[in-house]
């Protein structure tokens, strides 16, 4: 029941989310539908906010190259519709020969998926209805390449959409996973609690696809910052968050070796190991400052110093304990300490950390900036 009762509230922020973009789009409709009058006189010209609404849709949220697969579907759909729809007439044989002919026509101009079923999609729309002309010229394809000119020009030019915005959720997702996991580990290691560390190697193993989101954030948010001289400033950032994005990727790696040792450790019903779980507990602490800093990469030293207060208590614990398997978790905390040190260093004025050696790098850290002590 809790479920059925959150969901119109979960509609309902999707909504507020969505609502400028939408606003966006029936805007820029509107402007081809008026373009499209001014340039083609009292003609109807429906496909052109038909056009722009298509291929809006596939730059708010897709690379530019997609993009232009999307809209060049489109044009060629019409093209050859519009020229059958002249020869054979319309009707429903005769738009199941235009859809055939305009996939088949994308397909072997190299086209992928995308351009395919937009092909097919514009045959179907413009196979429906009369051809017109202007003159020499038929309509329909100049009202597709007007669409499509509104929607790149709104895109790139007047309302592009914040790269940095998508890349912070899209990371943030990472940092909620590699948080939630050292966390569940961290307990797992006070209680000796074998479903604890259970839990926490299964959250470690979805975060993957977390990380895949977040690469193709920073894809697109680096297609649109070099094309969209809105946000362009944004290029540095981005920059700084795609290094810490790479050792992201390491920590997670890390992180998983870490999980699934402690749920072996678990597994044995030896006693917990609380000077380890409070390493592993200021690892956590330093995700989660680090999710803190992200949108500012360099500009704040609390990841740093968790993540090496995370680090000595690892190797005091590592000088501690005899059994094998305590050692590998507190060498794999040391690891991840090293990644979180080096994700915290990118866009620093203290310079980049991501070439040096683990060891000596953590030694260096260590001697040059004490870790907080509580």
């Amino acid at each position: 029941m809790s479920n059925r009762a959150e969901r119109p509230l979960r509609n309902l922020r999707r909504l507020q989310s969505q609502l400028w973009p939408i606003i966006e789009t029936a805007g820029a409709a509107v402007v081809a539908w008026y373009l499209a009058k001014l340039l083609l006189g009292d003609r109807e010209t429906g496909f052109a906010p038909i056009a722009t609404l298509i291929c809006l849709g596939a730059t708010l949220g897709q690379q530019r190259e997609r993009a232009l697969e999307l809209t060049s579907g489109v044009v060629l759909g019409v093209l050859i519709a519009d020229g059958l729809v002249r020869v054979i007439g319309s009707g429903p044989p005769q738009v199941g020969v235009m859809v055939v002919l305009a996939m088949s026509t994308a397909a072997l101009v190299g086209g992928g998926t995308l351009l395919m079923t937009e092909a097919g999609v514009s045959a179907i729309i413009i196979g429906s209805v009369e051809p017109e002309t202007v003159g020499l010229f038929p309509t329909r394809p100049i009202e597709a390449l007007l669409g499509g000119a509104v929607a790149f020009v709104v895109h790139l030019l007047l309302f592009p959409p914040d790269p940095l915005l998508h890349v912070g959720r899209a990371a943030q997702a990472v940092f909620s996973g590699l948080g939630r996991t050292l966390e569940e580990v961290a307990a797992a290691l006070s209680t000796g609690d074998r479903e604890q560390a259970r839990r926490a190697l299964e959250i470690a193993r979805g975060i993957d696809v977390d990380l895949r989101a977040l690469d193709e954030a920073l894809a697109v948010g680096r297609d649109t910052a070099r094309t969209a001289p809105l946000r362009r400033p944004a290029r540095g950032r981005l920059e700084a968050q795609q290094e810490i994005a790479r050792h992201l990727d390491f920590a997670t790696r890390n992180i998983r070796v870490l999980a699934r040792d402690v749920a072996r450790h678990t597994r044995t019903g030896e006693n917990p190991v609380p000077d380890l779980a409070d390493a592993v507990q200021d690892l956590a602490q330093a995700v989660w400052a680090l999710a803190t800093a992200f949108e500012e990469p360099g500009t704040d030293d609390a990841p740093r110093s968790l993540a090496l207060q995370a680090a000595a208590k690892a190797s005091e614990a590592m000088a501690r304990h005899a059994d094998i398997t305590l050692t590998e978790i507190a060498g794999q905390v040391r690891s991840t300490a090293a990644d979180l040190v080096r994700a915290s260093s990118a866009g620093s004025p203290a310079g980049d950390l991501s070439d040096a050696a683990t060891e000596e790098m953590l030694a260096d850290q260590l001697d040059l900036g004490p870790p907080r002590t509580g």
